[in-house]
């Protein structure tokens, strides 16, 4: 019998940090309005105190709007990548999967040659080579994540396509496409929601390297990322407020988004198909 997320309190608790997370972001600046757009060196660096709750950085602007602002850019980014990836992983996956033989075997050694390739290595260099928003870096980072997606689809669909109810469809005369889009990707749902979860998790963990790096967004745009690296510049002049805060932020939110994960993934289980009486798949 399949566990309720109910029965997992890490996830619960995951989820509500998630949600606290999402709120600070995007409801907060309704409520703690600031300007992330003009320098003010007049109050650069100034440590936490009366009108500035977490200081400012050395910029002048305020660091808790600046972290609201960076969490708004780095949840967005990892959001479209993930859902980028995990569109064309699937589709990939479940093609590679239900065709099998030799279509298969090509398929999937196209994707493990393209996983031997370094993946920040290579997004450094789009990075370095393109202007960089959040639209690019979505559609670069989900261009390498979709592979471990397909992977995932593609062992799911090997196991489905045995199943009675894809068989009936087959002897029934129901295209490729029908079968992958009405009875495959259906019943893969539990394992594509939860790689999704993951990929927005290890998607914001790259959005984070690129901006320590300054391959991230460019000014006056910030994400958490290359809010650390400038707070790291000055940790000799003991700035705690620009690097405790955002690091802080990128370990809270991959936390939750694990472990809400973790348990999303005992929850949902393998999922069965809604016509079949089979009972769960193994």
């Amino acid at each position: 019998m399949r566990s309720s997320l109910r029965q997992h309190p890490l996830g619960v608790a995951g989820g509500l940090l998630l949600a606290l997370i999402v709120a600070f972001c995007f409801l907060g600046p309704l409520l703690y309005q600031t300007n992330q757009t003009d320098v003010d060196l007049v109050n650069a660096a100034l440590p936490p105190g009366e009108g500035f709750p977490l200081g400012t950085d050395t910029n002048g602007f305020d660091v808790l709007g600046r972290l609201m602002a960076g969490g708004q850019v780095s949840l967005q980014i990892g959001l479209m990548a993930a859902l980028f990836a995990t569109t064309i992983g699937t589709l990939y996956g479940a093609i590679a999967g239900l065709a099998g033989g030799v279509v298969d075997g090509f398929m999937m050694r196209l994707v493990d040659i393209m996983l031997s390739i370094p993946f920040l290595f290579f997004v450094l260099i789009l990075s370095a080579r393109f202007h960089a928003d959040a639209v690019s870096l979505s559609l670069v980072i989900g261009g390498f994540s979709w592979l471990v997606s397909a992977r995932l689809v593609r062992g799911e669909v090997l196991t489905l396509r045995v199943r009675e109810f894809v068989l009936a469809a087959k002897v029934m005369g129901a295209s490729r496409r029908r079968i992958i889009l009405t009875h495959l990707i259906p019943n893969a749902l539990g394992v594509i929601i939860v790689n999704i979860t993951f990929q927005v998790a290890d998607a914001i963990l790259v959005v984070a390297a690129l901006g320590f790096l300054g391959f991230g967004l460019t000014f006056p745009s910030a994400d958490w990322g290359s809010q650390l690296a400038s707070g790291v510049t000055y940790i000799s002049a003991d700035y705690w407020w620009l690097i405790y805060p955002a690091g802080a932020c990128i370990i809270l939110t991959v936390l939750a988004l694990n472990l809400l994960a973790d348990a999303l993934r005992d929850a949902i289980g393998r999922p069965t198909h809604s016509t079949s009486s089979a009972g769960s798949l193994s």
